[in-house]
């Protein structure tokens, strides 16, 4: 089966959030990536890492290829780890994702669906397509990207 365009495209360029986000571990000790920066309500580069992959596992694999998925997000932001743990556990995630994707039927990305409370998050579920999960985990890893890289520079006592 031909991948799709549109799906062939979210699928590229969330992995490439993810390998960002690997990327911008790999710059910090496993001692600056378990702290959080002293800013109220702040979390670590690993627990905001983590929450990414928690959300791209849910919105990705559960929501938009309506598989089974479990979501743990209280242990998402309690999470300690290396940058070896991350890109072992982004490595397996954006594997699946990619599988995943491959096998969605395009015929399906606009078809308007509620999903799970479990699987939604934070706040009140509401209608979706799979197109739009597969936007919202972009949006949310870029977003979260630039969170990692702020915690970075805080943590390490940068200043630019």
């Amino acid at each position: 089966m031909d991948v799709n365009s549109d799906i062939e495209t979210y699928s590229h360029y969330i992995r490439k959030q993810i390998a960002g986000i690997q990327d911008c571990l790999r710059d910090m000790t496993e001692e600056q990536i378990n702290r959080a920066p002293d800013v109220a309500d702040a979390n670590s580069a690993f627990v905001i890492a983590t929450h990414v992959l928690g959300n791209a596992r849910a919105w990705v694999l559960g929501i938009a290829c309506g598989r089974s998925v479990v979501r743990d997000r209280p242990a998402e932001f309690a999470s300690r780890g290396s940058s070896a743990d991350f890109d072992r556990a982004a490595t397996a995630l954006c594997a699946e994702i990619e599988e995943a994707l491959t096998g969605l039927d395009p015929s399906i990305l606009d078809r308007r669906f509620k999903p799970a409370q479990e699987l939604w998050g934070a706040g009140e579920p509401y209608e979706v397509t799979a197109r739009m999960a597969l936007a919202d985990v972009l949006e949310h890893a870029s977003i979260h990207l630039g969170h990692i890289q702020m915690t970075r520079d805080l943590v390490a006592g940068a200043r630019s």
